[in-house]
């Protein structure tokens, strides 16, 4: 422990603020003092240029000048070694007699130095010198012969150093020609002294940070400090800081390398710019809630002295600023910059990368640039602009900007997935196009009739009454009442859907009323309601604008017009909130200071996202210092928890809520350090969070070497097995939760949210990441089975009810019918998440175990499987299509000469035994084919009897021969697998988990097979596992199997219904992801070094999950903090006491969900996209997406049926047959409705694939039908 907080202190502490130099006792002393003097030139370099010489650009030309020759020479050399170590000789020399150099063969040599890098590295780092005796032993081998090596590995071992001459190894660094150095040490000794790096953004540091030393911006000691903060920068150019406090990942991380230095120029760049801005004499002036933003009548010099005080103050703190983990590495902050501007200032919604975020904005900037320049112009021509602005509206609906699938390997079943997903963004893209246009169609309409104009301000009570009236109905009254405990007051939910009774729901979820209002309510609010309310506010506006026609407060109109707009997508929940709010504050607390209503509630807005992220935060911070449930999870924590209860210690109660209100602004993390309640500042991060993607790559036989698929099982590991279920959760997931969500099933929601699926053993964590109009994108992060102690204890508390509960304080007087105790509801208060939904239904696959030892355990019962293995051989080999070719094989039957005599015996006691061999004649300590005949010819003939194409099976014939060889090879395969011990269970077990993954070995005696090797894939290998499954049927219906007809049937349905493979075989995935009803396996798995073989049976069926929501402060918060323990504090313990059991806060779970390497997840999806299109429900509610194709057979189908009734009212001899063609169309769009209508009625993966056959199948009747109206119309 005090060596592991020594290191700390070293690499992290003092090499942060030092940007990467401290002296490591592991180097040598010319690594060291390479350091100290490297860093010492770069930091006496601009403070002696700076003292000696005037702030001139020459003196600024000088030291440029200087960092570039001096990089450059750096950096030249050491291309130049590492050259050298790819390409270089190495040459020998005694140390006894410098003259006398042995030149080792280049090319061996250089082979074997590659090899030998980890062995060369230990060595090197010893003494600063290569170990000559080591290393001249590690070569020496390479010019003896093969036979010769272990006789000179045991001689080298025993001879000392003083038999033997030392000799030291050195690389010939080739300086001219014919001219070379000799350099003594290694690659790992050159890597140690300085990074690899070839980028000249050191000179970046030294022009801006000379710069403003020539500015004068510091002055007397603080130009030593700054030159530190130089020197710092330009050395982690050299050498990185390892750990750094914002690095994602252990060891060498080249972006952070640049972010220090990306941040010295940021600031320094700003710096100067505001030198130069506020030099300039008129600048503009722009007065906002009588705040003037600008002015040339200030006094410039105080204004200078305030931004040189604060940001030339901040680049004095950027050691400790890195130190602490202040700020992320850059590629993370520009995500964060763009991300947190999109949202707050133009209503978007969070990305999901770097090009996702520059995609945003850029669409963002360029909306905004154009509805600018309609405005601007439109108040010119005496005009409002608000008919602009409805090309804003569906924004936030491009989906554009996410990633849709990642599959891993190109199957079929992930192609059609992707083809889908990209037939749902054209047909998203396409409505858009419709909605854009007819709400620009539809806003002129209405602006140009000046209904707002002419009833203001009824209109605009009005709207507001209704906007306040529907989002509290909306987003407060319905999800309080759906949840499973409504204001944590009720015991149970008011709107109970249908399943929440079942116990194991069949169907999908059924709509409930309540859920198409929801639905309802949400499109008129975001259709209606809002785009109403800004188009009477501008109306009600532009006559204050025109009058200043300021360009200004154009661009603040329609920026707040737009994110008001697009926010009410994005972000639903909270608009009425915000909406109440504004109106109240600038109505009737500070109605002097009020502007524009859309300024008004662009301000509150931002106001409003801030107020709900720091209630978040204290909720998070109170629960979990709170001191009836502070977690004691190690030695650390008995010290740290003394400052648990705020209200004692004053001091740190200031600094924690000063924490909060900072971490509050800038969206950052608010950490417990070590899992403790001290509370520290992380570095901000993005709604994603995560700045790597950890996604799981499952291993099995497709993506691993051979020779581990033969040694041992491929990816054994239960995490590895299991994760193919959360995949299958995942996909499940994707077609269904966005239009869950939209039906209100799991609770208010907003973008960085997460939530737990719990279930009996599924337990996810669901992290919403993009929120958009008809789209969410999600990742989703399964947990372990079986996980910890602490895992489990909060898995209870989530599945345990509190309604049990009678206790008020310390007595227990009961409670009121259908409401909670007092206890209950105080302990449900101080929690940080909440059970939203109990019966949550999604497609997956219930797990049924059986212990095959428990079920061989008994010789009869392995006689049994011995049985079905055999006659699974026979059907396999019956019906394949090359059994005619494989009887007629003449090479094949040379083969099978000694097994067409009926006097042959097998006799192998390793291979056959009467205690698991039913056709074993005692006497003779073998199998005839007599006694194979007594027991399986019957079986044969039936199964050659419902061939098409009749085969001889008597018991002569060159099938029952082949039968017989094939039951002889598949039992001596099994017992070879099995270590020719096959009457011991263990390796019994282990012989046939060894066929069932494929693996047979085949002896001599069987080498006849080899003359087609489908024998074994079609007949063999198949009937391993369908064996497998007959035992397990014979314990339900002993005497149906024992029938060779329910037998036959039985395997013959199986066949085609059931996937019955190994879990390393790509095969099982596929089936999985192919959602396949039923699905079997054996498992091998390694518990406590004990070996298990499960039987595991996959049953597709509606899972039911409870929804937890949590709150997102709380997983931000401990995710930074597991980041920052395991990464840079280098906490190693498996049992550290920040992943101990924490009931009110999940902290377990959540921890574990981290990305890997930090957690331990089974499974971490990519990010997923859902769109509402693959919702059955949503669509039934609204339709399909609107297209011009739609509106054409819309007007088609209304046209005809209007011509249908003028021909049959017009009194024609054609009535008749008029209104025979009417009924018959009628005829035609019932059996199409009813068509449509079982097409729905499909499983929802075949119906989401064919939707759009829907479209083109109604197109096609409805074409049929006009042809013949037409013709007797006319």
């Amino acid at each position: 422990m005090g060596s592991q907080v020594v290191q700390t202190l070293r690499q992290g502490v003092w090499a942060s603020l030092t940007g990467g130099w401290y002296h490591d006792p592991e180097h040598n002393k010319f690594i060291n003092s390479c350091h100290l003097y490297l860093w010492m030139f770069l930091l006496m370099l601009p403070l002696s240029l700076h003292l000696a010489l005037p702030p001139t650009t020459t003196t600024l030309s000088i030291y440029c000048t200087s960092v570039t020759v001096f990089f450059i020479v750096i950096k030249m050399v050491n291309y130049r070694l590492h050259l050298m170590f790819n390409q270089g000789d190495i040459v020998a020399q005694n140390n006894h007699n410098h003259n006398e150099v042995s030149s080792v063969p280049p090319g061996r040599i250089r082979l074997s130095c590659q090899n030998s890098c980890h062995h060369l590295r230990f060595a090197s780092r010893s003494g600063g010198t290569l170990c000559s005796h080591n290393i001249y032993s590690a070569f020496e081998g390479l010019n003896i012969s093969h036979a010769q090596e272990e006789d000179s590995l045991d001689e080298s071992s025993e001879t000392s150093t003083q038999e033997k001459p030392s000799r030291k190894l050195y690389y010939k660094l080739k300086v001219f020609p014919g001219k070379w150095v000799n350099i003594l040490y290694d690659r790992l000794t050159l890597i140690a002294l300085l990074d690899r790096n070839e980028d000249m953004t050191e000179n970046m540091v030294a022009f801006l940070g000379f710069v403003l030393l020539n500015e004068g911006c510091f002055k007397d000691i603080w130009v030593f400090q700054f030159c530190l903060v130089i020197a710092s920068y330009q050395y982690s150019l050299l050498k990185s800081v390892q750990p750094d406090a914002a690095s994602p990942t252990h060891g060498h991380n080249q972006i952070v390398i640049y972010s220090r230095a990306a941040y010295f120029c940021m600031f320094c760049g700003l710096i100067w710019i505001l030198e130069i801005v506020l030099r300039t004499p008129d600048l503009p002036v722009s007065t906002v809630y009588g705040i003037t933003i600008v002015t040339s009548d200030m006094d410039i010099h105080v204004v200078k002295h305030d931004v040189d005080l604060i940001f030339t103050g901040f680049t004095y703190c950027f050691p400790v600023t890195f130190l602490l983990g202040f700020f992320p590495q850059i590629n993370t902050f520009v995500i964060y910059f763009l991300e947190q501007i999109d949202m707050h200032f133009f209503g978007g919604t969070a990305a999901t990368g770097l090009p996702s975020a520059v995609y945003c904005i850029v669409r963002s900037l360029i909306a905004l640039s154009l509805l600018y320049g309609f405005g601007l112009g439109a108040l010119k021509l005496d005009y409002t602009f608000v008919m602009a602005m409805a090309s804003s509206v569906r924004q936030s609906s491009d989906p554009s900007s996410s990633k849709y699938v990642n599959a891993q390997k190109p199957n079929t079943v992930l192609i059609i997935i992707y083809d889908l997903y990209f037939m749902l963004q054209k047909e998203i893209l396409l409505s858009d196009l419709v909605v854009c246009i007819l709400a620009s169609i539809l806003t002129f309409a209405i602006t140009d009739s000046t209904v707002f104009l002419s009833l203001r301000p009824f209109v605009s009570i009005v709207l507001y009454a209704l906007a306040a009236t529907v989002g509290f109905v909306t987003h407060y009254l319905i999800p309080q009442l759906r949840k499973h405990h409504p204001w944590l007051w009720i015991s149970h939910p008011v709107l109970k859907s249908k399943e929440y009774s079942q116990f194991e729901p069949r169907e999908d979820a059924h709509l409930m009323w309540f859920e198409r209002l929801y639905v309802g309510l949400l499109t008129f609010e975001k259709y209606i309601v809002y785009p109403a309310i800004v188009l009477s506010a501008l109306t009600n506006d532009v006559a204050q604008v025109s009058v200043s026609c300021s360009s200004c407060d154009v661009l603040l109109m329609t920026v707040a017009g737009m994110k008001l707009l697009r926010a009410s997508f994005c972000n639903p929940s909270y608009q009425f909130l915000t909406l109440i709010f504004t109106i109240i504050f600038f109505e009737f607390d500070c109605s002097s200071a009020s502007e524009t209503f859309l300024l008004n509630f662009f301000l509150i807005s931002l106001f409003c996202q801030q107020l709900w992220d720091l209630l978040h935060k204290l909720h998070f911070i109170l629960l979990y210092i709170a001191p009836w449930q502070i977690a004691w999870g190690s030695a650390f924590h008995a010290f740290a928890q003394t400052f648990a209860v705020p209200h004692i210690l004053t001091i740190y109660s200031a600094m924690l809520l000063l924490q909060t209100f900072i971490t509050t602004l800038f969206y950052t993390p608010l950490s417990p350090f070590l899992g403790s309640t001290i509370f520290i500042t992380s570095y901000p991060r993005p709604v994603k969070f995560w700045d790597r993607n950890y996604n799981t790559k499952r291993i099995d036989n497709s993506n691993s070497r051979l020779v581990s698929q033969v040694d041992k099982e491929t990816g054994c590991d239960d995490n590895n097995l299991n994760s193919n279920f959360y995949e299958y959760l995942t996909r499940s997931s994707q077609h269904s939760i966005c239009g869950d969500l939209m039906l209100g099933r799991w609770g208010n929601y907003c973008a960085g949210d997460c939530f737990i699926l719990a279930s009996d053993y599924l337990n996810a964590l669901v992290h919403l990441i993009e929120v958009g109009n008809g789209l969410v994108t999600f990742q989703l992060q399964g947990l372990e089975f079986r996980g910890t102690y602490c895992q489990q204890r909060q898995v209870e508390a989530i599945t345990e009810g509190v309604e049990g509960d009678d206790s008020c304080c310390c007595c227990e007087p009961g409670h009121l019918p259908h409401v909670l105790s007092c206890n209950a509801a105080f302990n449900l208060r101080w929690l940080a998440w909440e059970v939203t939904t109990t019966k949550y239904l999604l497609e997956g696959y219930s797990i049924s175990e059986n212990n095959a030892a428990t079920m061989l355990q008994v010789y009869d019962l392995r006689k049994l499987l011995i049985t079905y293995y055999l006659k699974s051989i026979i059907y396999y080999l019956v019906i394949s299509p090359k059994l005619q070719i494989w009887v007629k094989d003449q090479s094949m039957q040379e083969g099978l000469q000694s097994y067409t005599k009926w006097h042959h015996i097998e006799k192998d006691p390793a291979v056959l035994s009467m205690k698991i061999d039913e056709d074993y004649v005692h006497c003779l300590q073998g199998v005839t084919r007599a006694s194979y005949c007594n027991v399986y010819l019957e079986w044969i003939q039936y199964c050659a009897n419902k061939l098409k194409e009749p085969v001889d099976s008597d018991e002569d014939s060159p099938l029952v021969t082949l039968c017989f060889a094939l039951s002889v090879l598949g039992r001596r395969s099994l017992s070879t697998a099995a270590h020719n011990r096959s009457n011991s269970l263990e390796s019994f077990l282990y012989g046939f988990n060894t066929l069932f993954k494929g693996d047979f070995r085949i002896a001599a005696k069987d080498e006849w097979v080899f003359a087609d090797m489908d024998l074994l894939q079609t007949a063999v290998t198949p009937a391993v596992r369908m064996s497998l499954k007959l035992h397990l049927d014979h314990f339900t219906s002993l005497e149906e199997t024992e029938e060779p007809a329910v037998l036959y049937e039985a395997i013959s349905n199986y066949r085609t219904s059931l996937v019955i493979c190994h879990e390393s075989d790509p095969a099982w995935r596929r089936a999985v992801l192919s959602s396949r009803d039923t699905l079997l396996t054996l498992r091998h798995m390694v518990d406590e070094g004990v070996d298990e073989y499960k039987i595991i049976m996959l049953y597709k069926q509606h899972l039911s999950f409870k929804v937890i929501k949590i709150n997102k402060e709380c997983v931000r918060g401990l995710w930074a903090g597991q980041q920052q323990e395991l990464i840079f504090l280098r906490n190693r313990n498996p049992e550290r006491g920040s992943i101990q059991n924490s009931k009110q806060a999940l902290r377990n779970m959540i921890n574990s969900s981290c990305d890997q390497p930090l957690g331990y997840p089974m499974f971490v999806s990519p990010l997923t996209t859902s769109y509402t299109g693959t919702h059955k429900q949503i669509r039934n509610i609204c339709g399909d997406p609107l297209s011009l194709e739609t509106i054409r057979t819309w007007l088609r189908s209304r046209w005809v049926r209007k011509d249908n009734l003028t021909s049959c009212n017009s009194g024609m001899n054609m009535e008749d047959v008029d209104c025979a063609g009417s009924s018959l169309n009628q005829n035609h769009n019932s059996t199409t409705s009813q068509s449509l209508s079982l097409y729905h009625g499909r499983p929802r993966s075949s119906q989401s694939r064919h939707h759009r056959g829907q479209n083109i199948l109604y197109e096609s009747v409805q074409f049929v039908v006009l042809k013949p109206v037409r013709k007797l119309t006319y």
